[in-house]
């Protein structure tokens, strides 16, 4: 027996619980490698018993060993369990054999390499929810039926005039002036902003009052604006190239499909939180739908300035009416005690916290002309 002790590298001492008796066996373990594969040898000091020899595919034990202090249990599989006491010397015979840890150990003991990879996933994270996302959104979008979009708007319409909104006192006259000048712009809608083809809903402008100056657009074509806005520019002597050009925005949205897109972006992040967290979803979701839809609907934004600046062009109108009733609509919503002015344009955490890009970086493009993204 001493001679083949003598010929294995590296002998450990070691507790042997073979799994039929409570007693441990004192042996000495050794890793052996050779062309057929790593094995393991249990050397009995009890004078009598023979060697005992386990191959890698007879064993359940790997290279991988926890840090900590006490002794270290390694699985036999059908013949009980070993106990060594110096994990550190069981770490270099693994070595010595050429065996190696699992990869995912390997790599968290590098703080360099758990770093890298974090940013990775950050980087992935990024480009799931900034370009693979609205880019699913917009191809499925394409094949969300346009009686459904108008059916839901029609729902939200009732909804709003019940709960929030109030028929219109514009003197219908006038009324009448705006939807032909609304019907203008339609009639000179550039072919090349065609993003969905086929998709050219009917557009109907309605007047509504109740929710301060604004106007909003529906999926399916509807929109609207309040008498409130159409009263704050005759405040302001603006002319309705300001409003043609806040309605044109508004077009935008329709023929962009931006509030389909929106529902659609939100159920595609949802699906994919929930498939790549799991149960965390639920708890992250909440947040995270939060920020990346207000980025999205700041992207709908840009998008919308950008269609209003190439239908004023078509329909020969000049974009700084618009810009100034920008500037009056921000004012009038700044006027609490608490208000501020940011002369700079400089953005700030609240412009990030906005479904509108900042204002001051609107009325700046509007006022050159020259909208982000717009060729």
């Amino acid at each position: 027996m001493q001679a083949s002790v003598a010929t294995e590298p590296d002998l450990m001492p070691a507790v042997w619980f073979d799994g039929r008796s409570s007693r441990g066996l004192p042996v000495l373990c050794g890793l052996t490698a050779a062309p057929e594969g790593v094995s393991l040898c249990l050397h009995p000091l009890q004078a009598g018993l023979p060697l005992r020899r386990f191959s890698r595919a007879e064993i359940d034990w790997s290279a991988d060993v926890p840090d900590g202090e006490g002794p270290l249990h390694l699985p036999l599989a059908d013949a009980g369990t070993l106990r060594l006491a110096d994990r550190q010397r069981w770490r270099r015979a693994c070595a010595a054999a050429g065996l190696r840890p699992a990869l995912w150990h390997r790599i968290e003991r590098r703080w360099s390499t758990l770093l890298a990879l974090g940013g990775l996933s950050l980087l992935v994270l990024w480009a799931v929810l900034h370009l693979s996302t609205p880019w699913m959104a917009g191809w499925l979008t394409r094949y969300v039926p346009l009686a459904w979009e108008q059916s839901l708007a029609r729902q939200a319409m009732a909804s709003a005039d019940q709960r929030l909104l109030h028929a219109s006192r514009l003197d219908p006259a006038r009324q009448q002036q705006l939807r032909q000048a609304f019907q203008g712009l339609v009639e000179h809608l550039p072919a090349s902003l065609q993003a969905y083809p086929g998709y050219r809903p009917a557009l109907v402008l309605a007047f509504r009052r109740g929710m301060g100056p604004n106007a909003f657009a529906l999926p399916g074509g509807q929109v609207v604006m309040t008498d409130e806005l159409v009263a704050l520019a005759q405040r302001e002597h603006l002319d309705d190239d300001a409003l043609m050009g806040v309605l044109a925005h508004e077009i935008g949205h329709v023929w962009y499909r931006h509030g389909t897109r929106l529902l659609v972006e939100q159920g595609v992040l949802n699906v994919g939180l929930g498939l790549a967290l799991g149960d965390l979803s639920s708890l992250l979701s909440s947040g995270g739908s939060l920020l990346t839809g207000l980025s999205y609907q700041r992207r709908h934004e840009e998008e919308a300035d950008c269609f209003a600046l190439r239908v004023m062009r078509a329909d020969d109108r000049p974009l700084a009416p618009m810009a100034d009733l920008l500037e009056r609509l921000e004012a009038a919503a700044h006027t609490g005690p608490d208000a501020r002015s940011d002369t700079t344009g400089a953005a700030s955490w609240g412009d990030f916290l906005r479904t509108h890009p900042a204002t001051a970086q609107r009325v700046q493009r509007l006022r050159t002309a020259q909208v982000d993204g717009c060729h």
